[in-house]
């Protein structure tokens, strides 16, 4: 059974689990327990929060099954609703909650302690600090996009953004990274970031992040 189970494409599975086959939801969120874990982990306080939120994504996604019309992807879907989960989780935290707005707040103006995982070297560091000071909104696009590998379709997907707007949002995210980066590299002296090509130098930095996060140490 469990081999069939890890041979069923996602959408079978979460079928699968939303009528009632625990087997089945579990190797659904093995395959995508990681990514959930990277999602949230560098966007909340603390760790505590951070395995909170993955716990409610994978049950929300269940809970808002009707919601899913399989038109793409079931990953595309989770990071949905993690994205709602998220929001939700920063506006729990302040009493006026409309006052939030993620494409102009920062994680930086958000958390009043020091967030996320310690970087393992200099370069990644400076990208995660970096994100840090980026509007929400903008920090998830990116972070979707170079560690996660997902492309304009599914990013305007997840962030309910036309396919038309999210090229130019995308862009901009990426000019004004690069622009804080090369500030903060300016100030530690450090000049990495400086690359021609920097869109190559941030992807080189995912095999860095999926290490920093691999839960299996």
């Amino acid at each position: 059974m469990l081999h069939l189970a890890r041979m069923a494409s996602d959408i079978e599975l979460f079928d699968l689990w939303c009528s009632g086959d625990q087997g089945a939801g579990n190797e659904l969120v093995r395959r995508h327990f990681d990514a959930v874990c990277r999602f949230f982990e560098t966007k909340v306080a603390d760790r505590a929060h951070a395995d909170d939120l993955v716990q409610r994504t994978f049950l929300a996604c269940v809970r808002a099954r009707d919601q899913f019309a399989k038109r793409s992807s079931f990953r595309t879907y989770l990071f949905t609703v993690a994205r709602h989960e998220l929001y939700r989780h920063w506006r729990s935290q302040y009493r006026d909650r409309a006052a939030i707005d993620f494409a102009a707040t920062s994680l930086q103006d958000l958390a009043t302690t020091p967030t996320g995982r310690i970087a393992r070297n200099q370069e990644h560091e400076l990208l995660l600090r970096a994100l840090r000071t980026m509007p929400l909104e903008q920090q998830m696009l990116l972070e979707l996009h170079y560690w996660e590998d997902l492309g304009i379709a599914a990013l305007a997907e997840i962030l309910d953004i036309a396919s038309g707007a999210m090229r130019g949002r995308l862009f901009r995210a990426r000019q004004s990274l690069r622009q804080r980066i090369e500030e903060l590299a300016g100030r530690d002296g450090a000049n990495d970031a400086k690359d021609d090509d920097f869109d190559a130098w941030a992807r080189s930095l995912r095999r860095k992040r999926l290490d920093s996060t691999d839960r299996t140490e």
